[in-house]
């Protein structure tokens, strides 16, 4: 996993972003743990934007657009399907705490989503942390075949169409990598986290989106 520091049970979501912008993010040992331990891998997961790799079946799939695809309209529900049970992930990491840091960020406008849905139930969504132009993907959850690879798809979109430089991904799996993800060593990482978090930050929604989240 990478270097582990000390637990911390006094996390403000200010402390939080800052964490990001140096290299660091939380997790929790189970979801009935209410702290938090700060990671810092050593070789780090990244989807560089202009290497991501989209399939022909799956570019069939988006093309297909059996999933209404959303932005930033059910923050908390995707956070809540992230942390259920599945076949591949019987326990989750995600606890209360989380939640209520990562449910202040979304506030702040510093964290997003992307949902898939079909005919009014979520199946597939994804959420992460906005900061710069940089962002770091949490965590992300499927229902339905191809859901959170198509919302995966949107969202390597809408970072290129926004001014992203960055896409984090923590670490990576046999999943991410069929999608262009690769590893890189903390140092390289250090370097193009500065410049990304050095930027304006880009906003994520496009204009009206705002107005119909809230």
């Amino acid at each position: 996993m990478g270097r582990r520091r000390g637990r911390d049970s006094g996390i403000t979501p200010e402390i939080l972003l800052r964490a990001y912008s140096i290299g660091l993010f939380p997790m929790a040992e189970a979801a009935d743990d209410p702290e938090l331990f700060w990671v810092e891998p050593e070789v780090r997961g990244i989807i560089p934007l202009d290497g991501f790799h989209v399939s022909k079946s799956l570019a069939k799939a988006v093309r297909q657009k059996t999933f209404d695809i959303r932005f930033d309209t059910a923050f908390d529900l995707v956070i809540d399907k992230c942390a259920e049970p599945a076949p591949d992930r019987p326990n989750t990491w995600i606890n209360q705490t989380i939640r209520d840091l990562y449910g202040a960020l979304f506030r702040m406008g510093h964290a997003h989503c992307v949902e898939a849905w079909e005919s009014g139930e979520l199946v597939g969504g994804l959420y992460g942390v906005s900061l710069g132009a940089a962002f770091f993907g949490e965590s992300m959850f499927s229902r339905r075949s191809n859901a959170s690879k198509i919302c995966l798809v949107h969202l390597v979109e809408r970072l290129r169409l926004q001014g992203f430089t960055l896409l984090d991904t923590q670490f990576t799996t046999d999943h991410l990598k069929t999608l262009g993800a690769i590893d890189i060593p903390k140092a390289a990482y250090s370097l193009m986290l500065e410049k990304a978090v050095a930027v304006d930050h880009r906003p994520f929604l496009l204009p009206g989106e705002a107005d119909e989240r809230a």
